[in-house]
């Protein structure tokens, strides 16, 4: 028999899917880019206070991100997270073709989805909550600049999450299911080369992008040799005008990630002293920024085997047969001749690293951390423009309203049981017994927080 808690949330919960859907197509119109999620945060934060959340915006210093709250008292604080950024480049209309040209940005991981459906989770826990009389706090923290892996670190070093007992949250993947498994670490960073303009029938003896293009030929193989399992990726995010002119200004923006946190931190310095190396032999000048440098998720078997168990009660995504035609066309049209695959079931995972990387990856290893992910078809890439069409479809709906009510319920559980989260913090404690864990490691704060159109145009 469900409790009378229970009942009370899926009540509140299932009162809010219109909104909830809704709230999906007004994020998915105004896609934003990290630091730039002002209209993002309003329409959330308006949301929230519209149930009764006190609501903060510019939080920790980043002034895209908020804090809402709602209940109080001295009972347990349940934070939940909500993220809203989009990617360069992926803009697209919600049909099976690609449409734009325009490389205005797009919900090429479904955040559209994330902010909404985890608020909505938070807004019916809190409701349950206060309806039954149970003293407790429902925090949810928006979360800007999750695509460069930056936001959340600034938020831990702010202080943000300070005071909360657990921390839930959700994302589209390729499973439906719970998590309790690490996923990759990584950092990226900026590296400008400066050399000497010139006109290319006439070269100069300090070419910045000759210096660039052999760092990075060189990265893969140095790496590679050094580290099993170590990848590496990177753009240029500006390498000059016209092939007439010799830029005396070449960036490349790259990024490495592994399973294992320390292995990752000595790639990234690998990386870092080639491009120097080449940059000497080159007689060029070379400036390094450090954008972010996060851990994988620490695994929490407490908190992810509660979120596996409202899943079990709230049941797979519920697709209906006109989104399973979509989601085979979309297929079609960006995975052709690969078979349609799309998980249907519920899972826990539990085994096995994931191939991502998470800015709440750190704070994880701070503040006991449970993850509800929901299906996409296995042929559909993320960050991907199919990925921005079907995050605006109908289609993409079931799962992450599957994985707002399972919230919803672990959130209201988790407030009405101290004792589950002393387990969660004794698996954490236990977890992290001997390791010694830096500070969260990230820069260009007056960058992204003051000019964050100068990072998107690679003009600071």
């Amino acid at each position: 028999m469900p409790s009378d808690l229970d009942t009370r949330t899926r009540t509140a919960w299932a009162g809010l899917v219109p909104d909830t859907v809704a709230h999906f197509d007004r994020l998915f119109a105004v896609p934003e880019l990290a630091g730039l999620e002002f209209r993002s945060m309003a329409i959330l934060g308006e949301w929230l206070r519209s149930h009764g959340f006190a609501v903060e915006t510019g939080a920790g210093g980043v002034p895209t991100a908020f804090l809402a709250r709602k209940g109080g008292g001295s009972g347990p604080r349940i934070g939940i997270l909500a993220e809203y950024d989009a990617l360069p480049g992926l803009d697209n209309a919600p049909i099976a073709r690609r449409t734009s040209t325009s490389r205005k940005p797009g919900h090429g991981c479904g955040h559209n989805h994330i902010g909404p459906a985890n608020a909505a989770a938070a807004i019916a826990a809190a409701d349950a909550l206060g309806g039954a009389g149970i003293d407790a706090q429902i925090v949810v923290v928006g979360c800007p600049a999750e695509e460069i892996v930056w936001g959340k670190l600034a938020l831990q070093d702010a202080g943000v999450f300070d005071g909360l007992d657990v921390i839930l949250t959700s994302h589209g993947d390729y499973q439906n299911g719970a998590l309790s498994r690490p996923c990759h670490s990584t950092a990226n960073g900026e590296f400008r080369f400066t050399g000497e303009a010139a006109h290319s029938g006439k070269p100069t003896g300090r070419n910045a992008l000759a210096a660039a293009e052999a760092a990075v030929a060189r990265c893969p193989k140095v790496l590679a040799e050094a580290y099993d399992g170590m990848q590496f990726k990177h753009v240029f995010r500006f390498a000059g005008f016209s092939p007439g002119v010799t830029p005396d200004e070449v960036r490349v923006w790259s990024s490495v990630r592994h399973a294992d946190f320390d292995t990752m931190r000595a790639g990234y310095a690998r990386m870092e002293a080639v491009f120097r190396q080449e940059a000497q032999r080159l007689e060029v000048g070379l400036r390094a920024d450090l954008v972010a440098a996060c851990r994988g998720y620490l695994p929490n078997d407490t908190v992810g085997r509660l979120l596996a168990g409202c899943l079990a009660e709230v049941g797979a995504p519920k697709w209906s047969e006109a989104d399973l035609d979509f989601m085979r066309e979309l297929s079609l049209a960006c995975s052709p001749g690969q078979p349609f695959r799309l998980h249907r079931e519920l899972d826990y995972f539990d085994r096995g690293i994931d191939y991502y990387g998470q800015d709440d990856g750190d704070i994880s290893w701070q503040i006991p951390l449970g993850r509800v992910n929901w299906a996409y078809p296995e042929t559909v890439p993320i960050h991907h423009w199919a990925w921005t069409a079907l995050s605006g479809h109908a289609a993409s709906r079931p799962g992450p309203l599957m994985a707002s009510e399972a919230i919803a319920l672990a959130a209201a559980r988790l407030a009405a049981s101290p004792d589950v989260i002393a387990a969660a913090w004794r698996e954490r404690d236990r977890r992290v017994e001997g390791i010694a864990i830096p500070p969260p490691e990230f820069g260009l704060v007056d960058v992204l927080t003051r000019r964050p159109e100068a990072f998107w145009d690679a003009s600071w």
